[in-house]
């Protein structure tokens, strides 16, 4: 039985290989989004393919899948543009979680009649944000760099508070959870992991200044990303929070100080292709767990959490940083209030993709109304990538959000006094 379990687990991982390289081929010739043409293979795969009984166990998909995605994204982000707009990320990745996933089980408990313990659990699964499509759409059109930033920020911080969020609302369905031990339990988790993933990231970058061999560095840069998140794991903290810090590390501090031209090409090549290739798996296994009549049968939920994702992220960024931004405009040290053009892209560029898949395939095979949990985050997911991810060019065309500038506030002497 183990030995047909590894086949299946070698054709599966050959499958989504092929699949990454079919996709890719025709999303680059129709100019889609390689993310959106992923989606559409595994729902055809779905639809396709035979009836199969696979288990996929959460170990399997929160060990392989999400390490290295968010580590790759971690690793690519600069630290110079990611401080100066971090105020406004960490608005959208803490704050904003909570209040996504909130809205969202609201929403699904008073339309479907959905336990409201369980709507929260898929809230806190699609509070994850993936900007794949959208930032190759802003590298094509030119958009302003405050603006990936945010949009990158957002996705990098928010898949690591979003899976701690995760984490304890799954705990709540099977064991009270006070707030205060649930805020406890957010802190714990959020700051060990972010101290230990410093760590790891800060000895890793100092062995790599050591070596002057491109194939031993990049082998440490795989070790990092899955070693942090074991041993976070391990210890009881965010394995997540982990990798990200240990990313960002890294991929700032650690290229700066010891990483030849030839080791940067290879780590930037390597992860780049890692991430397309785990996120072709993960929307692989979608196309195999989840059949598309039953989407259609959880279709009245599909909707209602699509209105809930909706409605949330209006009030996470016109409501929350909007008004933020503009309460904030008189300070010293803050930034010009971000430009209404901006929210109105940051609204539409919440597309839902990989880590919202990996937690929705992670939950534990006996968590009430699984199929109804998985098919609801599933639902949104497509319907982000399909509708939004496919629009974001336009919505960017007709906001002007190109031509919008986000700067430093204009100098107090010449502003009449208060």
């Amino acid at each position: 039985m183990e030995d047909q379990g590894l086949v299946v687990a070698i054709q599966l991982f050959v499958a989504g290989v092929m699949a990454a390289a079919l996709v890719g081929l025709v999303a680059r010739r129709v100019a889609l989004p390689y993310t959106v043409g992923l989606v559409l293979f595994g729902l055809l795969a779905g639809v396709v393919l035979p009836a199969q009984q696979i288990t996929i166990t959460p170990q399997l998909v929160l060990t392989v899948l999400l390490p290295g995605l968010v580590f790759e994204a971690a690793y690519r982000i600069e630290i110079e543009p990611l401080r100066r707009t971090f105020r406004g990320i960490a608005l959208l990745a803490a704050p904003g979680v909570v209040i996504t996933a909130a809205v969202v089980a609201v929403v699904l408990h008073l339309a479907t009649g959905l336990r409201l313990d369980l709507g929260f659990v898929v809230g806190s699964m699609v509070a994850a944000t993936d900007p794949a499509a959208v930032i190759a759409t802003f590298k094509r059109v030119g958009a302003p760099r405050g603006l990936s930033t945010l949009v990158d920020g957002e996705s990098l911080f928010n898949d690591g508070t979003s899976l701690v969020v995760f984490a304890i609302a799954v705990r709540a369905i099977v064991e009270p959870v006070t707030p205060a031990d649930a805020i406890l339990a957010f802190i714990v988790a959020v700051i060990g992991g972010a101290a230990l993933g410093g760590a790891a990231g800060f000895v890793a970058s100092r062995i790599i200044a050591t070596v002057d061999d491109h194939l031993i560095e990049l082998t440490i840069s795989l070790a990092l990303a899955y070693g942090t998140y074991l041993v976070a794991d391990a210890l009881h903290e965010s394995g997540v929070i982990a990798t990200v810090v240990a990313g960002v590390v890294l991929g700032n501090y650690g290229r700066r100080i010891g990483m030849s031209e030839r080791t940067q090409e290879a780590i930037d090549t390597v992860w780049e292709f890692a991430a397309f290739l785990l996120t072709a798996l993960a929307f692989l296994l979608v196309g195999l767990v989840i059949t598309f009549p039953r989407l259609l049968d959880a279709l009245p939920w599909i909707a209602w959490g699509i209105v809930g994702v909706l409605v949330g992220r209006a009030v996470v960024i016109y409501g929350l940083l909007g008004t933020a931004s503009r309460l904030l405009r008189r300070s010293r040290y803050a930034r010009m209030p971000i430009p209404t053009p901006w929210l109105h892209v940051l609204f539409w560029a919440g597309l839902r993709g990989a880590v919202a898949v990996a937690m929705a395939l992670s939950l534990p095979l006996d968590i009430p109304q699984r199929d109804l949990l998985q098919e609801i985050t599933f639902g949104i997911v497509l319907f982000t990538l399909l509708a939004q991810g496919t629009t974001i060019e336009f919505v960017m065309g007709r906001t002007r959000a190109a031509d919008a500038r986000w700067g430093p506030p204009p100098t107090r002497e010449h502003e009449p006094a208060a």
